[in-house]
C-alpha cells in the first residue's frame, strides 16, 4: 500500500491535486468551525448552491471557458445570496433557517434553468460547467493549487486577526453588542469568508458537496474538545486529511471521484470521532452511565446493609 502511494504521488500533477484538496480542506475546516458554532450549517449549502447562477452567467457573458471568471461569477453570487438572507431576515419575521432554505432553493433553481439553457446551446458541450455540479478534483492545475493557497492564507490570516471578536460572536452576540462591536460588521465578515471558501471549493468537490466540508471537520473536532482555539486547529486538520485521503484513494481506485470520497472521508472521521472522543464519544458516555449507575448500586447495596444492621441490633435489643 504504501508502495503504491509513493509510485501514485511521484506524478506531478497528483502531487498538485494532493496539495490543493489538503489547502482546501484546511481552510474549509477552519471557516466551518465559526459557522457550526453560530448555527448556521446550512449557510455553506446555501451559499454552494447559490454559486451556480453566477458560474453560469459568467459563461453567458463571457462564452469563454475561464476558470477564474467562473470563480469570480461564483463569488459576485455568492455575496448577493448573503445580503439576501440578511435582508429576508431583518426586514421581515422570516427566521433565518427558512431565509437561507429559501435563498438555496431559488438561487439553485435559477442556476438549473441557467445550466439547462447552456447546454442546449451551440456551445453548451464545451462550457463544462456540469463539472461544477459535482466538481472534477483531476482538472486541478498549478495555478489552482496557487488560488488554493491565496485562500487558505487569506482565511488563516483573517481567523487570527478577528479571533476574539469571531469568539464572542459565535458564542454571545449579546454580550459582544454591548461591548460595542460591530456584530453585523463581524457576521457579514464571517459570511464573506465562508463565501470565499465556498468558491474555492466547487472546482474539486462541487456545489453539492461542498458544504460537508465546512461542516463535517467542524463537527468532529467539536466532539474532542470545548477550546476554540483547538477545535478550530483540529477541524482545519480534519478537512487536510479529508483532502488527502480523498485524492489517495480515487487515484488508486480508478474511475473514483476525488470530491465524493473526500466527503466520505470526513464523514468516517466525524463518526470515528463520535463514537471514540474521551468526553463527548458515545463509548464514553456510555461508559460513564455504566459507571454511574454501578456506583450508585454499590452505594444503595451498601444503605441496604447499613439498614439490615441497624434493624438486626434493634431487634437484639428488644430481645
Amino acid at each position: 500500500m504504501w508502495n503504491w502511494i509513493v509510485a501514485i504521488l511521484s506524478d506531478p500533477n497528483t502531487r498538485w491535486i494532493l496539495l490543493g484538496c489538503l489547502l482546501l480542506g484546511f481552510s474549509s475546516g477552519i471557516i466551518g468551525s465559526f459557522t457550526f458554532l453560530r448555527r448556521q450549517s446550512l449557510m455553506g449549502d446555501t451559499l454552494a448552491h447559490a454559486a451556480l447562477p453566477g458560474i453560469c452567467i459568467a459563461f453567458m457573458l463571457t462564452e469563454t471557458k475561464s476558470v477564474g471568471l467562473f470563480l469570480f461569477g461564483a463569488l459576485v453570487a455568492g455575496i448577493v445570496a448573503t445580503f439576501g438572507i440578511s435582508w429576508i431576515t431583518r426586514y421581515s419575521r422570516i427566521k433565518q433557517d427558512a431565509a437561507m432554505g429559501i435563498v438555496l432553493t431559488v438561487f439553485f433553481g435559477i442556476g438549473v434553468v441557467m445550466l439547462t439553457r447552456i447546454q442546449h446551446g451551440a456551445s453548451g458541450s464545451q462550457s463544462g460547467l456540469d463539472k461544477y455540479l459535482f466538481g472534477q478534483a483531476a482538472s486541478m492545475v498549478m495555478t489552482d493549487v496557487y488560488v488554493m493557497g491565496g485562500v487558505c492564507l487569506v482565511l488563516l490570516i483573517a481567523c487570527l486577526a478577528w479571533f476574539k471578536e469571531f469568539k464572542l460572536v459565535s458564542f454571545d452576540p449579546g454580550f459582544a453588542r454591548g461591548m460595542g462591536l460591530p456584530v453585523g460588521m463581524l457576521e457579514q465578515l464571517i459570511l464573506l469568508l465562508t463565501v470565499i471558501a465556498v468558491v474555492a471549493g466547487i472546482q474539486a468537490v462541487g456545489v453539492v458537496l461542498v458544504a460537508a466540508l465546512l461542516v463535517t471537520p467542524a463537527a468532529a473536532a467539536r466532539c474532542w474538545t470545548d477550546s476554540l482555539s483547538l477545535m478550530v486547529l483540529l477541524a482545519g486538520v480534519f478537512g487536510a486529511l479529508s483532502g488527502a485521503t480523498g485524492t489517495i484513494f480515487s487515484t488508486l481506485v480508478p474511475n473514483l471521484p476525488t470530491g465524493p470520497v473526500t466527503v466520505l472521508a470526513a464523514t468516517v472521521l466525524f463518526a470515528g470521532s463520535a463514537l471514540l472522543a474521551p468526553r463527548r464519544g458515545l463509548l464514553a458516555r456510555r461508559l460513564r452511565s455504566l459507571q454511574a449507575k454501578s456506583a450508585y448500586l454499590r452505594e444503595e447495596h451498601a444503605t441496604l446493609q447499613t439498614l439490615s444492621a441497624q434493624r438486626a441490633q434493634q431487634e437484639r435489643g428488644e430481645l
